[in-house]
């Protein structure tokens, strides 16, 4: 097998030439080619205007054989760690009963004298990862700001 690469509209193939270090290259016209040597190749050769259409070819960008894709239903378990409506309900109903943890009040605390940075720190010690820590002080944040707007709304 030839490797392949198209220049200048020709696909051409090359090949070691007994034991020369400058391949040999075979253009392709149509469905033969002829065989040149690579400098003068370069040089020499003038895009045919009427060559024939290009094939499916073994390598380059658009490689292989054009198939349609088959169309797919996404498969149940892409969907795992989603949020239910059931979940949704069942957290609310524990944030309600229960309140929040220490470590959330201390943040929100934090978030209020507008220490967001030093909040961030202080709950990826505790929760361990920086973009679990970085969805929880969003999270306070927006539990500060929807009791301020109820506090707005009740005054």
């Amino acid at each position: 097998m030839f490797r392949c690469c198209h220049i200048l509209g020709y696909w051409v193939a090359f090949t070691k030439a007994h034991g020369h270090r400058i391949p040999d290259s075979h253009v392709f016209v149509g469905d033969n080619f002829v065989q040149k040597s690579w400098p003068t190749f370069l040089y020499k050769v003038v895009p045919d205007e009427n060559m024939a259409i290009r094939y499916p070819m073994a390598v380059g960008l658009s490689k292989g054989h054009p198939v349609t894709k088959n169309v797919t239903a996404p498969k149940h378990a892409r969907r795992r760690g989603r949020l239910t409506k059931h979940s949704k309900f069942v957290r609310d109903m524990i944030r309600e009963v229960c309140g929040f943890a220490p470590y959330e009040r201390r943040a929100m605390e934090l978030l209020k004298v507008s220490k967001d940075k030093r909040a961030l720190k202080f709950i990826k010690k505790r929760i361990g990862t920086h973009i679990r820590a970085k969805r929880k002080r969003e999270e306070l944040s927006n539990v500060l700001a929807a009791m301020r707007k109820a506090a707005a709304k009740k005054d």
